[in-house]
């Protein structure tokens, strides 16, 4: 059973701001570093958030546990910005729900 806590994983600049509000943050510069973590993590956190940059470094691991209720894993802007990673997950996992994107649909001119 998962206790309901909150872990980030990150680069150093970004943790930080997550540190200061109480979360427990961890630095990974490496998607190796990251993998390693995340696999550690979620034996024990419902929650954890990871930004886009290593997630999409490390998206056959993350699938792995997207089937899973715990942990939820949820890709966030690094400190350098936001590749579009985790809106394209999303995108895809309302595809695959009801079947078309109503999301992210534009029409085309």
């Amino acid at each position: 059973m998962h206790s309901g806590k909150i872990a980030v994983i990150g680069d150093k600049d970004l943790i930080l701001a997550f540190k200061a509000v109480g979360m427990e943050v961890f630095s990974a510069d490496t998607a190796e570093e990251a993998e390693k973590l995340v696999r550690k993590l979620a034996k024990d956190y419902a929650i954890i958030f990871i930004t886009e940059d290593l997630a999409e470094q490390i998206d056959a691991v993350l699938a792995k546990y997207k089937a899973k209720a715990y942990p939820a894993i949820i890709p966030i802007p690094s400190s350098k910005g936001s590749t579009g990673y985790g809106a394209q997950g999303i995108k895809r996992d309302v595809e695959r729900a009801i079947g078309t994107d109503i999301l992210f649909n534009k029409e085309e001119k």
